[in-house]
């Protein structure tokens, strides 16, 4: 009787399971050209803990697809048949060997994340050390200072504040407007309705042109008082009539009454009998500003009707530096020139300096009147102004050592090595290009931070436990 022959055990990776049933049943089709002995081996590995993660892992998965495309193709007897070879699995079976290759990757890094791999390279956070934190020091007379380790900031530069002298020409710009002197306007002083209109806006008028006619039944009844007091008056001279004072004094009222309505002398002398129409007249002669007399209008005493102007001289405000208060006095000559005639200039002079300083800019305003006889001059265009003045001083330092912060500008100074303190400055613009002007805040000969100002202000906050 024979005996039965003992099967021995196929021998199976350690640990395999159901990832080796997974991918001998996928690899099933690429199996009869020796794509699954190759992949078992490299599995083993990986088992056993003896691929690494990262460079190692990929290096032997290099390999392993280096050998399976050797092993494909040393079988074929010529180039010819290798390459029919290769062109038939392109059309059949290219995607299912490139889809194992990747499913073979993605598996691998898997089991090496699981196995718990380290990498032989330490992180960069392990190499780096922190360098010492920024720390605010109180000084003497109880400001707090920034204490900064040498070197702590790379590249950082300092620069001294540079004192410059100001040229004898101050220069600052304005916007032209009327003489308030020479500008008046024209209002109705009855109660009526327009009923012809001569002049419309923006043309010139004359002195004593008239432009405008009201219709008022208060005015008929003024033109009466005034010719029966005429009358009154004739009578009580003869005499034998008695009151002539008394006549003298009703027609003085009933004249002065027709003047407060707008009539003018040679109107009154003209005034024959009581008539409801009167004619106004332009009290300046000039430009019509603003027109709002439109005939067959209702007006009420007190009516705008025109608002005339005389451009023969203008204002010119200008606006200037509290630091170049002391430069400026009335009376000084000044040029203007305009963006509208740039090779054409103006001469004037300051009249008046306002007593106010805007808070928010340090600035104050100049009136200057200019002589504007061509009329080229015109309201609400802008003008650079150049005063005649002794020169001065003025504090500069680079663009770059300020810091925008909290609505205000910041500027690092030293004051020990390794030591700033935080300044609020305030700047005005500068002809030198990369450089600024410094109205307060900084004294001649201090040093500021230029170059990297940025990176102290964070550090600024780092040592006040604020967010930068």
């Amino acid at each position: 009787m024979k005996s039965k022959r003992k099967v021995k055990p196929r021998r199976s990776l350690a640990g395999c399971g159901k990832p080796i049933f997974f991918m001998k049943h996928f690899f099933a089709p690429c199996n009869k050209t020796g794509f699954l002995p190759l992949v078992l081996p490299l599995w083993g590995r990986l088992q056993r803990g003896q691929a690494g993660c990262g460079r190692s892992f990929f290096r032997s998965l290099l390999g392993f697809a280096w050998r399976f495309c050797y092993m494909r193709c040393f079988f074929f007897n010529s180039s010819r048949e290798a390459t029919a070879y290769v062109s038939s699995m392109m059309q059949r079976r290219i995607g299912r060997s490139v889809v194992a290759l990747t499913i073979a990757t993605i598996t691998g890094v898997m089991v090496c994340g699981g196995l718990g791999c380290e990498s032989s390279t330490p992180s960069r956070a392990a190499v780096e050390t922190p360098g010492p934190l920024p720390r605010m020091v109180r000084q003497a007379g109880g400001g707090e200072v920034l204490q900064l380790s040498a070197g702590q900031i790379p590249g950082m530069t300092i620069s001294e504040v540079r004192q410059v002298s100001l040229p004898g020409m101050l220069e600052a710009n304005g916007q032209i407007a009327f003489d308030d002197r020479r500008v008046s306007t024209i209002v109705s002083r009855v109660t009526g309705r327009i009923e012809q209109t001569r002049v419309s806006q923006w043309d010139y008028v004359r002195r004593g042109e008239v432009i405008v006619q009201l219709y008022s039944p208060d005015l008929m009844t003024a033109e009466a008082e005034y010719l029966q007091a005429q009358t009154t008056a004739k009578l009580s001279s003869s005499p034998q009539m008695g009151g002539q004072m008394l006549a003298s004094a009703m027609l003085s009222a009933a004249r002065r009454k027709l003047e407060l309505l707008g009539m003018s002398d040679s109107d009154i002398a003209t005034v024959t009998f009581p008539s409801p129409s009167i004619w106004i007249r332009a009290p300046i002669g000039g430009i019509v500003i603003d027109n709002k007399a439109v005939r067959g209008a209702q007006v009420n005493p007190g009516d705008v009707l025109y608002s005339l102007g005389t451009l023969s001289d203008v204002w010119i405000t200008a606006d200037i530096y509290e630091d170049d208060l002391a430069r400026v006095h009335e009376g000084q000559r000044l040029e203007a020139v305009t963006t509208a005639y740039p090779d054409e200039v103006f001469s004037g002079f300051v009249s008046r300096i306002s007593p106010n300083i805007d808070p928010a800019t340090h600035t104050l305003q100049v009136r200057c009147q200019v002589d504007n006889r061509s009329l080229k001059l015109k309201p609400q265009m802008l003008a650079r102004v150049r005063i005649e003045t002794k020169p001065g001083d003025a504090l500069v330092i680079p663009q770059e050592a300020l810091v925008f912060d909290t609505n205000h500008y910041f500027a690092f100074v030293e004051i020990t090595a390794g030591s700033f303190e935080r300044r609020a400055v305030s700047i005005a613009s500068w002809k030198e290009e990369g450089f600024v002007r410094i109205l307060a805040g900084l004294r001649p000969g201090e040093r500021v931070v230029v170059a990297e100002s940025l990176q102290v202000n964070a550090l600024w906050h780092q040592a006040n436990g604020e967010n930068s």
